[in-house]
């Protein structure tokens, strides 16, 4: 598949998804959905991914919804949105989500509306200093959709999400960072370098015990301790009979780097 809306590579374990519609601050078109939609099929297929790396080219990372894709006026032909919701964004955040290993979000600048909770679905974003994040739907007399009502409350409490839902007021990234809503904000001209040494790190790590890892923390607020328990003695049980354990105790007994194999 040849790909206009969008840059995607795979080298040395690492997956690149460069959303690229720079003029059109990268909001989302039917076309680019079924690009992306492409490209993660490519990752889920090909065994030497171990890192997802999802950024957005020139000036923003995402402005969420293209509007001139499905246009709509006072008195016109009426959108259904939640078909869209269902048919493109919610696959999309569950497809990141679920990806059996780590995703990394670059956000390279703006990050608003779907843009923002898509950027939030990821298990680590890593933000340029100039970005921000904004739950832009309120100024259009909608909700936060992809994930954003479920996302944001459990990543920085119901006080803060809705203020930052009702109000669509713009989230600077080192506001975000301090609240605990990214993981990480760094100087515009350190972010490419940050988020590389993180891929690499990922693209030779333990790919199946981070994908646990991933798969248990995220899981985890729908169940109960004792439930939580169990279900940490079965992936430990799991991953002690996996080569990466055996390597890694190998490789620190003999204060030696681990090569690990992602089984």
């Amino acid at each position: 598949m040849t790909f206009e809306t969008i840059e995607f590579g795979i080298s040395d374990g690492i997956a690149r998804l460069t959303l690229n519609r720079p003029d059109r601050l990268n909001s989302f078109t039917v076309q680019m959905h079924g690009e992306v939609a492409a490209a993660l099929d490519r990752v889920e297929a090909d065994a030497s991914v171990r890192t997802l790396v999802l950024t957005g080219a020139g000036r923003g990372f995402c402005a969420g919804q293209d509007l001139g894709d499905r246009a709509v006026a006072p008195g016109g032909a009426a959108v259904d949105l939640g078909d869209s919701v269902e048919r493109f964004y919610a696959p999309l955040i569950r497809r990141l989500s679920n990806l059996p290993m780590p995703v990394i979000c670059a956000v390279n600048g703006v990050a608003a509306g779907a843009g923002a909770n898509i950027a939030l679905a990821c298990d680590i974003v890593i933000a340029a200093r100039s970005a921000k994040f904004i739950q832009s739907f309120a100024n259009i007399g909608l909700i936060p959709d992809s994930g954003g009502t479920w996302i944001l409350p459990r990543l920085i409490g119901q006080a803060r999400a809705l203020g930052l839902a009702l109000t669509g007021e713009p989230l600077p990234a080192e506001t975000a960072a301090s609240w605990g809503m990214i993981w990480k904000c760094v100087d515009d001209d350190a972010l490419a370098a940050e988020v590389d040494a993180l891929a690499a790190r990922f693209a030779k790590g333990p790919t199946k015990g981070l994908a646990r890892t991933k798969a248990l923390i995220r899981g985890s607020s729908l169940k109960s301790l004792d439930d939580e328990l169990d279900i940490e003695r079965d992936a430990m049980r799991e991953l002690g009979f996996g080569h990466d354990y055996q390597e890694g105790v190998a490789a620190f007994m003999a204060k030696r780097p681990p090569v690990f194999t992602g089984r």
